[in-house]
């Protein structure tokens, strides 16, 4: 069944690449189209189909072909884990799965850091960060500058979502909560999205931003991001339930990261577990200073080639913290995380 299915996969991906809209995919959905797509019997120079992983669990997960299709995969020893978002090649194997021989070169990934704080990788190929707060539970005070740096040396796209907005500590935050700052956010250029899942707003805006892309949700534990996917993926029941099949633990699973096919398959939305406190893994200086988008216009200025914008004397950054070009606020953000 499967042999038979592989061999008619070219003429499918020479269809969708006449349709996709995605520069990337249509790339790999053309070179794919010229390649023999028949699944491997051995003999040296078969090529295999490539597939997107939506589930990955130890030794086995979920991939999506070209046309739509699922199938469960396992990935070969030595290989590697593949992420929710890795392209990787198929081929074969006895029983009803396929087997993944190989992970394609990765554009990106998200990451997070684990209790020794070394990087934990979650998710590939990635165009937005979806970072998402509310009123309840409390933002830390250093929440979003965490997420940002992160996502910035990850050269991802973030976007802040205020969740919850219908509650009345949305409209009257602590002087210190993030949520209080969501104007500085936008003057320093991030956009940030305003939702609810019990009321207006609700969440079109987030829809037309994820429309098209791959994008990550990612927040505390309790922000309302399960809510979140549930409205923006319409039939959630059902893709949790087949995607399920990976982890063996039911199909009500929401224990793992998973990457869901938007409405009309117009991109892919990924739902991480929530943390309770979103941790950096040992990031170098360079990457903690240039998470702070307004500090790049003064970085290389200061006397010292390695200031780290602490005590060092004529300092740039601080200079321009005292002149308010920079916010005291972030300055202060910064330097709580240097330490850390």
């Amino acid at each position: 069944m499967r042999r038979e299915f592989f061999s008619v996969m070219r003429r499918v991906w020479c269809e969708q690449a006449a349709r996709v809209t995605s520069p990337e995919v249509g790339y790999i959905l053309q070179y794919v189209a010229t390649q023999d797509t028949s699944l491997s019997s051995g003999t040296p120079g078969d090529t295999a189909g490539l597939a997107l992983i939506l589930v990955s669990r130890g030794n086995r997960g979920i991939a999506q072909l070209p046309d739509g299709r699922q199938l469960d995969v396992h990935f070969r020893r030595g290989v590697g884990r593949p992420l929710c978002g890795d392209w990787v090649r198929l081929e074969d194997s006895a029983d009803d799965t396929a087997v993944v021989t190989a992970i394609e070169p990765r554009r990106n990934h998200f990451a997070r850091a684990d209790a020794r704080q070394r990087k934990q990788l979650v998710a590939a190929n990635l165009d937005i960060v979806l970072i998402v707060i509310a009123p309840l539970p409390p933002p830390g005070r250093d929440v979003l500058e965490r997420y940002l740096v992160a996502v910035h040396s990850l050269d991802i796209q973030p976007v802040i979502v205020v969740n919850k907005v219908e509650l009345p500590q949305a409209i009257q935050p602590e002087p210190d909560s993030p949520l209080a700052r969501i104007s500085d956010y936008q003057a320093l250029g991030y956009r940030v999205l305003r939702t609810s899942c019990k009321g207006p707003p609700g969440v079109r805006e987030a829809r037309g931003v994820v429309s098209g892309h791959t994008s990550i949700l990612v927040g505390q534990s309790g922000v309302g991001k399960s809510s979140l996917v549930n409205r923006l993926v319409p039939d959630l029941e059902v893709q949790t339930g087949t995607l399920s099949r990976a982890t063996g633990k039911g199909r009500h699973t929401t224990t793992g990261t998973m990457m869901y096919v938007l409405p009309g398959n117009d991109g892919y939305l990924v739902d991480s577990p929530g943390v309770w406190e979103f941790g950096l893994w040992d990031l170098r200086l360079d990457d903690l200073e240039h998470g702070f988008v307004e500090f790049r216009p003064f970085l290389g200025q200061c006397r010292f080639n390695d200031c780290a914008h602490d005590s060092e004397p004529d300092c740039a950054i601080k200079q321009a913290t005292r002149r308010g070009d920079i916010r005291d606020w972030r300055y202060q953000a910064y330097a709580r995380l240097l330490q850390k």
